[in-house]
């Protein structure tokens, strides 16, 4: 129960970051609608008529484990406005992370959200970098109960560098934070960015580059 909390504090504390993001909703909330009939669009998603609001509209359940047999060893479970409608123009988000032994979330970015991490299970190895020149690596150990934060657009990771099963959660500070997840992004792209190109920026062999490029 204690580790659910600390759930809660956190997307509390994410909440206080929204407003400088995703605009500010102009009415107390903007549920979500996929057949904008008679519906009045204000920011995010078509909204759904208040008085037809129900329960459901401002709930999802994330309970149950992700499945880590991936090779990342990771799964994340979004919990955006395509899972909660009435998130919409909220500027808030959240996301179940789960983590084999050895697991990881590999390096990537959010471009529209700052991100706040809690540990409920587990120790993990965190960090950012810093945008250029510097590429300054912030970097710490998570253990369970500790919370951490990951600014706006940043190339950041999680670790799980412990024997056993780790478990976060992350309040993200817009309805859809968008992820950017760097090796996919590179050298899985569709089409493939030139291989001669990627060998040089990387200083690669072109090799080596097609061979990830496989592989992505």
């Amino acid at each position: 129960m204690k580790s659910f909390l600390l759930a809660f504090v956190l997307l509390a504390l994410a909440s206080s970051l929204a407003s400088a993001f995703d605009p500010s909703p102009l009415q107390d909330f903007c549920v979500a609608i996929d057949k904008p009939k008679n519906a009045v669009f204000v920011n995010g998603k078509f909204c759904k008529d208040p008085k037809l609001a129900k329960a459901g509209d401002f709930y999802f359940s994330v309970k149950m484990p992700g499945d880590t047999n991936n090779p990342v060893g990771s799964n994340v479970s979004a919990v955006n406005v395509d899972q909660i409608p009435g998130l919409n123009t909220l500027g808030i988000s959240a996301a179940r992370i789960d983590f084999a032994p050895y697991g990881q979330n590999p390096p990537h970015t959010h471009p529209r959200a700052t991100e706040i991490l809690v540990v409920l299970e587990g120790t993990l190895l965190v960090g950012f970098v810093t945008s250029n020149p510097n590429n300054t690596l912030i970097s710490k150990v998570l253990n369970k109960g500790d919370v951490f934060v990951f600014p706006i657009g940043l190339v950041h990771f999680q670790f799980n560098i412990g024997k056993t099963n780790a478990l976060a959660f992350a309040g993200l500070s817009s309805q859809n934070p968008g992820v950017i997840t760097i090796a996919d992004a590179v050298f899985g792209s569709n089409p493939p960015i030139n291989p001669d190109f990627l060998a040089k920026a990387f200083q690669l062999d072109v090799k080596v580059v097609k061979d990830l490029q496989a592989k992505f």
